[in-house]
């Protein structure tokens, strides 16, 4: 008999074994009402999205989808996620369609007291403590609320990380060089907000703050406030380029969500260009109005000020780097206590790559062991304390972001005419996918070490920085 004539008479048996009682084998999974069905498909999503603007990687956001729909009944859902938008189908069985909803993600911000009010919600949801329509009305909460504190506070903490990072950098030994870094960066997030009110571009955005940076800088030391341009550059380059989703990138790339990191890879090399492409400009138009001289001495100043003693370069690094995560986690309305958690992050990401470094290892593999240990100390207690590892990793990176080397290589390729600034900027490329790989590599290597991991985490595939551990129960009125 042929495929056919076997598939007709399957057909033919269908009523058949329909009135012998076996019904319910064929309509699939027993789950609620499609009211329901659509509460919770939207509940997840919603929070997919929260996470998905915070900087979450593709993973994170469809293991917490999935242990949302596990908690309230819908066992059968499959999530697609990609860098701008979430899909969530629930399959019901042979005889009912599936229902099928989608969420786009516009806004991208980092709040991470949103992010943090949104885990502790998942985690209520995967322990069976809150029922949907509870649920719901909490996440709306979570939304709409405002920022825990005033815009400028963020701006100050904007421009503290600058001045953390011209220390870090080595400009400890002259006191305006940490002022003028702070100001700039402070005029730079006041422009920088003007301009995306008015919804400008953000490759746009970052061309004007790499300008201003750049050309403030040089007018510093062209009239002799600061002596070296080239550092307060640098900690303004670092702060622009600190938003940027380094860390998800790698984490998509790294557990198979390959459309998700090629959009997140474009995004980095879009506003990565715009960054360059505003001080390069910047350096044509100092070397017009101060002249090539002027503008080269200001640049080979660097590296004067250094910390000639090892006793103290590591703790001042150390210091330095736990400002720098610790005011960029404010910058990113972090509560209380994952902001104490990022600042000691950055405090060991710059610590150890300090002591690295005075043992001669590449900057390259320094960045890449630095940011494993964070990633892996921050695995271990950020679950813990109850806080996402998405602030520890994403804060703890910033220290070590390649703000300089980018800095001296498009200063020596576009105004010096030298081509050894191509190797600079491929030693810039490389240290940022070391950094997000050792952070993600750090959080793999922390999983074995936690103890209750639930059954969803140790079913998802690869590190895990977002959402839910424990298995769910479920929990529907």
């Amino acid at each position: 008999m042929g495929i056919t004539q076997r598939a007709r008479g399957a057909l033919r048996r269908r009523p058949a074994e329909e009135s012998a009682g076996s019904r319910s084998a064929v309509y699939g999974p027993q789950l609620p009402d499609d009211a329901t069905v659509h509460l919770v498909l939207d509940l997840g999503l919603r929070i997919g999205e929260v996470q998905m603007a915070s900087g979450a990687g593709a993973s994170d956001v469809s293991a917490t989808i999935l242990g949302v729909a596990n908690a309230y009944g819908l066992p059968h859902c499959e999530v697609d996620v990609i860098y701008t938008s979430i899909t969530v189908s629930c399959y019901r069985g042979t005889e009912v369609l599936p229902i099928t909803t989608m969420r786009v993600v516009r806004n991208r911000a980092n709040d991470y007291t949103r992010l943090t009010e949104v885990e502790s919600l998942v985690r209520r949801i995967t322990r069976g403590q809150i029922t949907a329509s509870e649920a719901y009305a909490e996440l709306d909460r979570i939304t709409t609320s405002p920022h825990p504190f005033p815009r400028w506070v963020a701006t100050m903490a904007w421009a503290g990380m600058a001045a953390s990072l011209s220390i870090l950098l080595g400009g400890g030994s002259d006191p305006w060089l940490p002022l003028v870094a702070a100001a700039v960066t402070a005029l730079i997030d006041r422009v920088g907000r003007w301009l995306n009110q008015r919804a400008l571009p953000f490759f746009f955005q970052q061309a004007v703050g790499g300008a201003i940076a750049t050309g403030v800088a040089i007018a510093c030391a062209s009239t002799n406030v600061v002596p070296d341009a080239a550092l307060a550059v640098a900690s303004s380059i670092i702060v622009l380029l600190s938003g940027l989703t380094v860390v998800a990138s790698m984490q998509d790339a790294i557990t198979g969500y390959n459309v998700t990191a090629a959009g997140r890879i474009a995004e980095i090399a879009m506003m990565s260009a715009g960054l360059i492409a505003g001080v390069v400009l910047a350096l044509y138009m100092s070397v017009e109005v101060f002249g090539q001289e002027a503008v080269g001495g200001a640049f080979e100043s660097i590296g004067g000020a250094q910390i000639d003693s090892p006793a103290l370069r590591v703790p001042i690094m150390a210091l330095a780097g736990a400002s720098t995560s610790a005011c960029f986690a404010l910058a990113s309305y972090s509560p209380p206590r994952p902001l104490l958690v990022a600042g000691l992050g950055g405090s060991v990401a710059a610590g150890t790559f300090a002591l690295l470094q005075l043992t001669g290892t590449s900057p390259i593999l320094s960045s890449a062991v630095a940011t494993t240990v964070v990633g892996f100390v921050g695995g271990i207690i950020a679950r813990r304390l109850r806080i996402p590892v998405l602030v520890i990793a994403v804060a703890g990176v910033a220290p070590l972001l390649p703000g300089l080397a980018t800095y001296r290589g498009l200063y020596t390729l576009a105004v010096a005419g030298d081509t050894t600034g191509v190797p600079m900027l491929i030693t810039a490329v490389a240290t940022g996918i070391a950094l997000g790989a050792g952070v993600v590599l750090g959080e793999f290597l922390a999983r074995p070490v936690r103890t209750g991991l639930g059954r969803l985490e140790r079913k998802m595939a690869g590190p895990r920085m977002a959402g839910p551990v424990r298995p769910a129960e479920r929990r529907l009125d």
